[in-house]
């Protein structure tokens, strides 16, 4: 296990027991589920933050998950790198975000620790900056075509088709392209519609109006508990 791993174990150690000190210290809180949740009131967190980070696991090879009576479930395709967003095109291909969150400069002990377990989580590494093509040509539920649609994108997350223009929200903006139908791949410059500001909650998720007039943009915040500095608080989505 490297430095970095035996550290986020630490971490998720202190975590797990920081949370189960503050169980202790009242009754068992009522269900915060079903049609009548109660959400209890806020406590504050202290000095030291309690978190319990998983550990991820993809399926083994031939395991899928249990399907209603009737009903069967395989795998489209594998051994994609680290897929986040799916949208079908009007053929039918479908195509697949491959991109994660990249490890920014370290400042203190915090953001090593924070880094740390997000590793171990899987959820922090190397990007793929890229969109593959899947195409089931038989219709059996498999994708025997694979391509590589688009490549050298910027943490690519969202994506959208109006007419003739296809766009993907990268991290730092939302960049339109050219597109023909049946296309197997875009290799057209294309043209930067926005920036954004990178960092934070990087994905960035696209959604056209029913008019197909507007395309939506959402941007999120640039942390999970602080106030925005940047004007993002309180607007997680803009139109373009």
């Amino acid at each position: 296990m490297s430095l970095s791993g035996i550290f986020a174990r630490i971490v998720a150690l202190i975590g797990a027991a920081a949370l189960l000190w503050r169980r202790l210290q009242g009754a068992a809180p009522e269900p915060a589920w079903g049609s009548a949740p109660v959400v209890p009131v806020a406590k504050p967190q202290g000095s030291i933050p309690t978190l319990k980070m998983p550990t991820a696991r993809g399926w083994t090879d031939g395991q899928t998950p249990v399907a209603a009576p009737g009903l069967k479930v395989n795998a489209f395709a594998t051994g994609l790198k680290h897929p986040r967003w799916i949208n079908v095109l009007p053929n039918g291909d479908v195509l697949i975000a491959e991109s994660n969150q990249v490890a920014g400069p370290i400042r203190s002990v915090f953001s090593y620790a924070m880094q740390a377990t997000m590793r171990r989580a899987a959820a922090l590494g190397v990007s793929a900056n890229r969109i593959t093509l899947l195409r089931d040509t038989d219709g059996d539920g498999i994708a025997e075509r694979r391509e590589t649609f688009m490549e050298g994108l910027n943490q690519p997350f969202g994506m959208a088709l109006l007419g003739d223009t296809f766009y993907v929200g990268n991290t730092d903006g939302v960049v339109a392209f050219p597109y023909a139908a049946g296309a197997d791949r875009i290799t057209a410059p294309g043209r930067k519609l926005v920036s954004f500001k990178p960092g934070g909650h990087w994905t960035r998720s696209l959604l056209p109006s029913p008019d197909g007039r507007k395309l939506y943009a959402g941007v999120g915040s640039s942390s999970n508990i602080s106030r925005e500095r940047h004007g993002r608080g309180g607007r997680p989505g803009r139109h373009l």
